[in-house]
C-alpha cells in the first residue's frame, strides 16, 4: 500500500480514470456531491461499508483496488481495534489478506485456534527461553 495516498486521492484518481464527474458519481453511489467532495478532499472519513461497496462497484474496481479502498477508508477514520494491532495490520499486506480471507470464508473459532496453536508451537520451538506464561488461547474464553 502506498503510505502517502489518502482515501480521497484514491477515489479521485479512480473516478477521473473512469471519466466520471463528482456529481455523476455521487448520484450513482447514492450520496450527496458535497459528501463525496469532502471525502475526496480529506475533510470527512468514509464511514459506511455499503457506501464503500457502491463506490467499488461504480468505479469497477478489481479485487486489489477494492481491498486498497477499504484499507484507505480504515486509515481515514478511527477503527476500534486494540491499540497494539493497527500498526502491525497496516504495515503487513499479508495480515490484511489473511483477515479478509478469514472474513470471506467465515472462519470458525476452531480454525482460528488451530492457527494460534500453530504459531505458538513455533514460538516454543524458536525461543526456548521466552516467557511461556502468555496464553493467547481462545479455548478457555481468553
Amino acid at each position: 500500500m502506498n503510505d502517502t495516498q489518502t482515501l480521497g486521492q484514491f477515489i479521485t484518481e479512480k473516478r477521473t480514470e473512469r471519466d466520471k464527474t463528482l456529481r455523476g458519481m455521487a448520484r450513482e453511489v447514492g450520496i450527496s456531491p458535497v459528501y463525496l467532495c469532502n471525502i475526496e478532499k480529506g475533510r470527512r472519513p468514509m464511514t459506511a461499508e455499503d457506501t464503500l461497496e457502491k463506490i467499488a462497484s461504480v468505479l469497477l474496481l478489481n479485487k486489489e483496488d477494492k481491498a486498497l479502498l477499504f484499507d484507505l477508508a480504515a486509515k481515514s477514520k478511527s477503527i476500534l481495534v486494540a491499540a497494539d494491532l493497527p500498526e502491525y495490520i497496516n504495515e503487513r499486506d499479508i495480515v490484511r489478506v489473511a483477515l479478509r480471507t478469514a472474513k470471506d470464508v467465515d472462519a470458525t473459532d476452531e480454525e482460528w485456534q488451530e492457527f494460534i496453536d500453530k504459531l505458538e508451537k513455533r514460538i516454543v520451538r524458536d525461543t526456548p527461553n521466552q516467557d511461556r506464561n502468555s496464553d493467547h488461547s481462545l479455548k478457555n474464553g481468553g
